[in-house]
């Protein structure tokens, strides 16, 4: 490790600590309806969308009418996709003269946009046509973004408010995700991706003639305004196959740190949100803190795993850290701080070969997404994914003290509780669960390229990555099979559904409540002790959950790359 490369770590902190407030109270404003500077703007188009919606932003909804909206307009954006991509080779805008994507793979991909994983089990560039990318994969970049900042918003509103039956209206904080927070962002974002020297064109692949006298083509294409809303929203799909690596996608040290504060941005923000809702802004701090200093262990720890290299390289007499399956152009300190982020917050892209990664340097992405999305997370996701682990970090303190648990003056009992358990633990049930199968499955063991350890990490590390909604994945493990296609696909609903409608059910149950005033014995949920609590409770959680697969797979095989065996 060098101080050059913690200098490049403290300053993307710093930029995202800055952002916090300023980004927060916007989004705060945007949320509670108040005027902004793009009201002039947008406001006409706002209210157009409502009317032909057949709604109003006076208009609120119960938690199940909510969430009955949510799962119905995901429904048709996951069909529309679809056939989007079957219908491929008949459609428009398909320079290249892409096919028809194969069933499996379509409703791999299908559920992997509309979930906000981007899990690719195909080569952007060489299977999906320009129409299927802006029409098909780039709304769904925006609108399950914006679906994942408005399943936040009313859960904050839980908290927030007290005595009524409503948590908003999915229609009304959706638009105003996408009008007011995303696409304006986005655009300013493409612009700048444009100048840096991405691609945003309709035009033809280019061929060119190589230095050696061959052809080659070049894939070109609408890449720009896509990169913008796949970091931003935390989307992660790549228009190339190499993603961040690719020169297009991430040209240089300036796009690349752009592309890690986007996608850090919404999510940290969120906790200043949720701060000023409910009136304390500490709350939201503390929160943060939780976050970072998970995020700044993992970044430690797999920073100072590739930089200090393979053993059985160094025995050969080959000193210096772990340079395979890493860009030359970001080094060891912004690949290890890039995969740190991107599977923190439940992104997925990647500007490095996380398979090439060492044993304990590819064991903290799977750590950060086996935790449950919940270091900054995917946008909105993130936040009421750590909020589940709030509600349970509560409980065990008031078993504690004795005393029924309260957080913001509403009472925690059973019901949050319950809700609360079933959405943490549907990951690793599903993780494991498919996990298990693959294992000894034999058209799924086929698809593992290396043998013994590292090849269960790549059939975890691709549960993990669908279940958690990231979408990264160990390169080692051929994704494109019925099998996985479907298992991942699964797996990538599982995670996205069965943690939104407990969340949902939390917020429709607190928002009922009264408002308790807090009394000598209110547990403090702004300070030191709190954060370590918090902190405490995932990591345990996450420890009995998923210590006996890390167990087989990452640090079996760290230990026998101690003692000279390879995978």
């Amino acid at each position: 490790m060098t101080l050059n490369g913690w200098i490049q770590i403290l300053v993307f902190c710093g930029i995202i600590i800055l952002l916090v407030k300023p980004l927060g109270g916007y989004m705060t404003r945007v949320f509670d309806g108040e005027r902004t500077v793009l009201s002039i703007l947008f406001g006409p188009i706002e209210r157009g969308l409502y009317r032909i919606a057949g709604t109003s932003e006076r208009e609120e909804q119960h938690w199940t009418a909510y969430a009955a909206a949510l799962l119905f307009f995901n429904l048709a954006g996951f069909l529309l996709l679809y056939f989007l991509q079957r219908l491929q080779g008949a459609l428009p805008f398909n320079p290249a003269g892409m096919s028809a994507v194969p069933p499996e793979l379509a409703f791999n991909t299908a559920a992997s946009f509309m979930t906000n994983t981007n899990w690719q089990n195909y080569g952007g560039e060489s299977t999906m046509s320009y129409l299927v990318q802006m029409a098909g994969l780039t709304v769904q970049n925006f609108v399950s973004a914006a679906t994942g900042i408005a399943i936040a918003v009313a859960l904050i509103r839980g908290f927030a408010r007290a005595s009524v039956k409503s948590i908003g209206n999915f229609w009304v904080d959706m638009t105003r995700s996408t009008l007011y927070v995303l696409l304006p962002i986005c655009v300013l974002l493409t612009l700048v991706y444009v100048y840096l020297g991405v691609p945003q064109t309709l035009g033809a692949y280019v061929n060119a003639t190589t230095l050696e006298g061959a052809q080659q083509t070049i894939a070109v294409g609408p890449v720009a305004s896509q990169i913008a809303i796949k970091m931003l929203g935390t989307n992660g799909g790549g228009f190339f196959n190499a993603n961040a690596a690719h020169p297009f996608e991430n040209p240089d040290a300036i796009s690349n740190l752009i592309q890690m504060v986007s996608i850090f941005a919404i999510g940290a923000a969120l906790t200043n949100v949720f701060g000023r809702m409910v009136g304390n802004q500490r709350q939201g701090w503390a929160i943060l803190a939780t976050m970072g200093v998970l995020f700044l262990a993992g970044v430690a720890v797999c920073y100072w795993a590739e930089a200090a290299g393979n053993p059985l390289v160094h025995a050969l007499g080959l000193e210096g850290g772990n340079m395979e399956g890493k860009e030359v152009r970001f080094g060891i300190p912004l690949s290890a701080l890039f995969a740190a982020i991107t599977t923190a917050a439940s992104c997925g892209a990647v500007n490095a070969m996380h398979d090439s990664f060492t044993a304990l340097g590819g064991l903290i992405p799977l750590i950060n997404m086996q935790l449950g999305e919940i270091i900054i997370g995917g946008v909105g996701a993130g936040f009421y994914g750590i909020l589940l682990f709030v509600v349970l970090a509560i409980f065990v303190a008031g078993l504690m003290v004795g005393r029924t648990p309260e957080y913001l003056g509403k009472k925690i009992e059973a019901k949050e509780v319950k809700m609360a358990v079933l959405a943490i633990l549907c990951v690793p049930l599903s993780v494991l669960g498919f996990t298990a199968i693959a294992a000894v499955l034999p058209n799924a063991v086929a698809s593992i390229a290396n043998p013994g350890p590292h090849g269960f990490s790549e059939i975890l590390y691709a549960y993990t990555s669908g279940t958690a909604n990231n979408g990264s994945a160990f390169g080692g493990l051929t994704g494109n099979t019925p099998w996985y296609n479907i298992t991942i696909g699964l797996s990538m609903l599982i995670g996205r559904f069965l943690v939104i409608i407990p969340a949902l059910a939390i917020a429709g149950s607190l928002v009922t409540k009264k408002t308790v005033p807090a009394s000598a014995g209110t547990f403090p949920t702004d300070g030191a002790l709190f954060v370590g609590l918090l902190g405490g409770v995932i990591l345990v959680v996450g420890g009995l959950t998923f210590f006996p697969a890390l167990a087989v797979g990452p640090i079996v095989e760290h230990l026998a790359t101690l003692l000279g065996q390879t995978f």
